[in-house]
């Protein structure tokens, strides 16, 4: 292929054809011990852990797995938040031979289940704490799956906390019955870590992963992603940052690490990405915005991977002006689209480029990024990584691609698009071209620089009077208002129109809630008339997923449950 439009987009230095490894996912901490061993790889609530000390754990791990029978062809799930006890087990897995299958606490019994069943776990590793192990004990015996491997937070954390926690934090701790259906974390690594190793004949068909969707339309389902995917796809974001003036310094990075290490975003863009430059990983189970803050000051990281929510968290901090945040030099958001406002204020109130950029499960999850250049797109993600190609194709007709400026639906192609999806091969063939592209159900456009441009995904998109509206313009037009810290717009039924727009606000501090003709009035220069709100509905909170995505389906699901319920009640 020839340098598409976008290459002139990059950083001097930077071009779009690139070598890429063929080495195994494991590769990347057996390289990073090598290279900076006294490293600390992870600081973890005030206990630290180098890189040497890691692998030595890590190649235990894998021993132990072995022992349990993982190999090629086994599948272990992780049910874990954001510990050292993740990255041990998943990187262990894949030295003993097997496949990671992610699975997140947020899940229902019956969403587990499902995940269970149809990705094979035989193998979970989790912890002994009562938001996460009975969910997976309820799996024992209901199940395929064998054992439970159960970690605890004490043995990774630093004295006396490591003492006083079982002390202070009983409440969420869990029984955990000693039998055969049982394995703790510390028996795991309790070996001298000689393991067999399972050399991988073709990386770009071997799985590492299986990463499940969301689910929003149907069942989850598993996207297969290879050795290959998942190490073209931090090496194409690693090659984003070299050229004439890199702004990273491998081996000298600390990113914090908030984003859920099982969330394809937080896996690639912190986990390998960051393990692949030696940085340190300042590991929180969750996002609370004290802690947050807190460590943005003491250990300043220098590297914030983040979704819009979080950014909106912190600039939404009453004292966020006597927080000092100057050490931060790459912020990154994804998993959302980046509302102008939040972008531009972030950057003003830090000093810091806060670059979106846009991928998906099925992506591993590379898509676009944007330059560190003085050039500044409003509203684009950026531009496509290198090593991919990617085109607007008509949203009825895939065989049909529009032209720079017109929407379409966004299609990809390359290395870190996943194998398929597992065991669905109706479906693996419905999510792609004919020419090997993957129909991603977003709709978008790219402009006559080779900036993307998402407008919104296709299920999300409304049909009003025969007009497409997108919600995501109705958001950004509310956000420009200056009232609103969070926006969600979804589709009701609308007699007239068939359907209408709503919004949902979460308002800022000070401001107040203005009613649907106030609201209509002030947007009417900003929308058109087909796509103004036809109704709005003001919220302390509005839901959101686990990583901190604004989510519609809880709200598509509670307003068509409030339809049915009037139609019944007038019937």
């Amino acid at each position: 292929m020839t340098a598409p439009i976008w290459e002139k987009a990059y950083v001097p230095g930077v071009t779009w054809a690139i070598d890429l490894p063929t080495e195994p996912v494991q590769s990347l901490i057996d390289d990073a011990v090598r290279q900076w061993p006294d490293n600390i790889v992870t600081d973890f609530m005030g206990k630290t852990i180098s890189y040497r000390e890691m692998g030595a754990m890590i190649d235990k791990a894998a021993a132990g797995f072995q022992k349990l029978g993982v190999g090629p062809g086994v599948h272990v799930g992780l049910f874990l938040p954001n510990s050292p006890h993740y990255i041990v087990a998943f990187f262990g897995v894949l030295k003993a031979g097997g496949t990671i299958v992610n699975y997140s606490p947020l899940d229902a019994a019956k969403t587990l289940e499902h995940k269970i069943e149809d990705s094979h776990t035989d193998f979970i590793v989790t912890l002994n704490l009562n938001a996460l192990y009975p969910q997976m004990a309820g799996m024992l015996g209901k199940t395929r799956v064998k054992k439970l491997i159960v970690g605890n937070l004490p043995e990774v954390l630093p004295f006396p906390k490591s003492l006083l926690y079982p002390l202070v934090k009983s409440k969420d701790i869990a029984k955990v019955p000693a039998d055969d259906r049982h394995l703790t974390f510390k028996q795991l690594l309790d070996n001298d870590g000689r393991y067999t190793p399972h050399p991988i004949a073709d990386t770009k068909e071997a799985v590492a992963v299986l990463q499940y969707t969301g689910g929003t339309t149907g069942l989850p389902k598993g996207a297969m992603l290879t050795h290959y995917n998942l190490m073209a796809a931090q090496t194409m974001l690693r090659a984003m940052n070299q050229g004439t003036n890199p702004l990273l310094e491998e081996g000298r990075e600390t990113v914090l690490a908030v984003l859920p290490l099982f969330h394809i975003y937080a896996l690639t863009v912190i986990m390998t990405l960051g393990i692949a430059g030696g940085a340190r990983l300042i590991l929180h189970p969750r996002f609370e915005l004290e802690a947050v803050m807190t460590d943005l000051v003491k250990k300043k990281p220098t590297m914030f991977p983040g979704v819009p929510t979080m950014y909106s968290a912190i600039l939404g901090h009453p004292k966020i002006a006597e927080f000092d945040l100057s050490s931060l030099k790459f912020c990154a958001s994804g998993g959302a689209p980046l509302p102008v406002e939040v972008q531009e204020r972030f950057q003003q109130v830090t000093g810091c480029r806060l670059l979106e950029g846009w991928g998906m499960t099925e992506t591993s999850p590379a898509g676009t990024s944007t330059p560190n250049t003085g050039k500044i797109v409003k509203g684009a993600c950026g531009v496509p990584l290198p090593g991919i190609e990617m085109k607007i194709v008509d949203v009825a007709d895939n065989t049909k691609d529009m032209a720079t400026g017109e929407i379409g639906e966004i299609t990809i192609r390359g290395p870190n698009v996943m194998k398929g999806y597992w065991n669905k091969p109706e479906a693996t063939a419905a999510a792609f071209t004919s020419d090997g592209f993957f129909l991603t159900g977003d709709t978008g456009f790219f402009d006559e620089d080779g900036y993307l441009h998402i407008v919104d995904r296709t299920k999300d998109m409304i049909t009003s009077g025969g007009f497409n509206v997108y919600p995501r313009l109705i958001e950004e037009a509310i956000y420009e208002l200056g009232i609103a810290d969070e926006v969600t717009v979804i589709g009701i039924p609308d007699e007239y129109r068939g359907e209408a727009a709503k919004a949902f606000i979460k308002l800022s501090a000070g401001a107040s809630e203005l009613d649907i003709e106030t609201l209509r009035g002030k947007l009417k220069d900003r929308l058109g008339k087909h796509e103004l709100p036809a109704e709005v509905e003001y919220r302390d909170s509005l839901p959101k997923t686990i990583v901190g995505k604004l989510t519609k389906k809880e709200l598509v699901e509670e307003e068509r449950a409030k339809r049915a319920g009037k139609k019944t009640a007038g019937a």
